[in-house]
């Protein structure tokens, strides 16, 4: 009986990771509503088993590194991760019985905290004032002194990111829209779900316009964004792909943020971020359709303190 139930929880687990992808494309009718010939959608990602956009990413990176031979089943999973990764690699490492070792900044929420606890995962917290940076750094060096002990993807600079993207969240969205999508909007962190998506749409359309979102300032409170001209550069970052990238203010991200969550979609900061500047596009945009992402779920942003802020966001055209 023992056997058989060890054996129905790892089918369980394998169900989970199954759900990676083919996440809804939403319609937003009402916080577009101004823009009559622009057709505004947002791809959610927190319906992912780990809550996210990053499962693809994560899921794709631990396959290769198992089909490689580089993640033998005597080593330990250690990456860096300012949370959402770092969740999915948890989630994957409880699912399958992988160890799981992950450096994150002291001050990312405590959601995300005791998510990656309740997965199982060792957390090595790094010093708040340096970022996910910091955490890059303390990751290297950790695999530095004992390579032997683990198996480092290194997200940033591994192009199993941007091609999980590039293979999965693109097709969906090209049939999702028919074909019809003209715009594509999406943040900048590891930079691999715009990289992956905007080089498989530059290829099926490449008429379509392409642009990146990222902080306007080195400090900023844009969890999981990276303002690239301050920041370590991913490696499989390319900035020639956009044709043209956008600074988002914090406040204005929180703004929006709080606008979804009156009209019914509880999102994270970044998602806010993001339809700050799909808005911007819709603007200036005649006959589109603005496909937008939206990273993840506003429940582990909880206890972040703009939810007590009054005000229901700028005016649906942005402040550009």
């Amino acid at each position: 009986m023992a056997f058989s139930i060890a054996k129905s929880v790892e089918r369980l687990g394998e169900r989970s990771l199954a759900r990676v992808g083919n996440t809804p494309l939403l319609r937003l009718e009402r916080i577009g509503a101004e823009f009559p010939n622009v057709q505004l959608l947002a791809k959610a990602e927190w319906y992912n088993p780990g809550g996210s956009v990053k499962d693809r990413a994560a899921y794709n990176i631990v396959k290769e590194g198992r089909r490689s031979g580089k993640f033998t089943a005597e080593k330990t999973l250690l990456d860096s991760t300012s949370g959402n990764t770092g969740i999915a690699y948890a989630m994957i490492g409880a699912a399958r019985g992988y160890r799981v070792r992950l450096c994150v900044p002291e001050n990312v929420t405590p959601e995300r905290k005791r998510i990656l606890k309740a997965f199982g995962a060792e957390v090595v917290f790094t010093d708040p004032m340096e970022g996910s940076d910091g955490a890059i750094i303390k990751a290297k060096a950790m695999y530095a002194e004992k390579p032997e002990l683990y198996f480092y993807p290194d997200q940033y600079n591994n192009p199993g990111n941007w091609r999980a993207h590039y293979d999965t969240a693109a097709p969906e969205i090209l049939e999702q829209t028919q074909g019809r999508v003209t715009h594509f909007v999406a943040g900048l962190g590891t930079s691999g779900t715009f990289m992956g998506v905007g080089r498989r749409f530059r290829e099926a359309k490449p008429a379509i316009r392409l642009t990146s979102v990222q902080p306007d300032s080195p400090l900023h409170g844009l969890e999981g964004l990276k303002h690239m001209e301050t920041a370590i550069v991913p490696g499989i970052y390319d900035p020639a792909l956009a044709d043209e990238d956008l600074g988002i203010g914090t406040e204005e991200a929180f703004d929006y943020t709080r606008r979804l969550a009156k009209q019914g979609l509880f999102v994270g900061i970044s998602s806010g971020a993001n339809l700050a500047g799909a808005l911007d596009v819709a603007r200036r945009a005649q006959d589109a359709v603005v496909v937008v992402i939206f990273c993840d779920g506003g429940e582990k942003y909880l206890s972040e303190r703009f939810w007590d802020q009054t005000g229901d966001g700028p005016p649906a055209g942005g402040t550009r």
